[in-house]
């Protein structure tokens, strides 16, 4: 995808804390330390460092939930932004039942306390990435869009499941990253924050009236539980004092890497 985006903007994609290269500190008591607002703001800091005072934004997973506090405590900084297979952290919380929680275990999984869910993974961690990577995997066979009429050779022979979709040098990237000690911490500490203080500062946000000030774009999976569960432009919009546009996608969770092609040619459309 960025491939396709590289001539017209610059490009800026850094690991958010405690994932790929970045810092994993040991997890405070209250989890502060890997709150969304905390992330926020590291990716504020860097984009003042590169001198990029004012940005468009774009987030997957976790990092549309990093984007969706940044957009709300920095709203000065974001000029358009798009959320990529996520409804709003807290209308997703409160919407649990046994669809959710089976589609989302780990959700509940991570947020155990320390050193449970850690020892679990740690126990094989490369299979379970895998099995996390491959599980949320559209069932449908694809053929990304080609750009400008070009073909995309071999792009319809993809396999419909597993781990087909990630490229090799990706997938020993994630493994590389993942299988350690301190990532597989990290990682349940980014989830233990998003069901305490990231809901705390939710809640506070929507108690003062607080809105997402600029334009969005959601997309979402047409084979995910957003599909399944949320109206997610509805939801956004709820959060938005902006327009909000929204598009459900012919793919599983990590749409990005699915249909890179479509995705690109969406934030284009969307940033232009």
């Amino acid at each position: 995808m960025a491939q396709h985006l590289k001539d017209d903007y610059f490009l800026v994609m850094p690991d958010l804390r405690g994932y790929g290269d970045s810092a994993k500190a040991p997890g405070l008591a209250d989890h502060s330390n890997y709150s969304k607002r905390a992330m926020a703001q590291d990716m504020v800091e860097l984009m003042a460092a590169l001198g990029c005072e004012q940005f468009l934004l774009c987030g997957h997973d976790r990092g549309g939930r990093v984007s969706h506090r940044l957009a709300l405590d920095h709203p000065q900084r974001v000029r358009k932004l798009c959320v990529i297979d996520i409804a709003p952290t807290l209308d997703m919380y409160n919407a649990t039942d046994m669809t959710f929680a089976r589609y989302y275990y780990h959700w509940f999984h991570l947020i155990q306390p320390s050193p449970l869910p850690e020892t679990m993974i740690g126990a094989n961690p490369r299979m379970y990435l895998h099995a996390k990577l491959g599980g949320w995997r559209t069932d449908t066979p694809h053929a990304d869009a080609a750009p400008e009429g070009r073909s995309v050779l071999g792009a319809a022979q993809r396999p419909s499941g597993g781990l087909g979709y990630i490229e090799p040098q990706a997938l020993a990237e994630y493994e590389r990253c993942f299988c350690r000690a301190e990532s597989i911490h990290a990682a349940c500490e980014d989830y233990r924050a998003s069901a305490g203080i990231d809901l705390d500062h939710d809640r506070e946000s929507r108690a003062r009236g607080e809105k997402i000030a600029c334009d969005m774009l959601a997309l979402w999976g047409r084979n995910g539980l957003i599909e399944k569960m949320f109206k997610p432009v509805e939801l956004w919009q709820a959060q938005c004092a902006g327009r909000v546009a929204g598009e459900c996608m012919p793919a599983g969770h990590f749409i990005p890497e699915e249909l890179h092609l479509k995705t690109a040619h969406a934030l284009r459309a969307f940033f232009r």
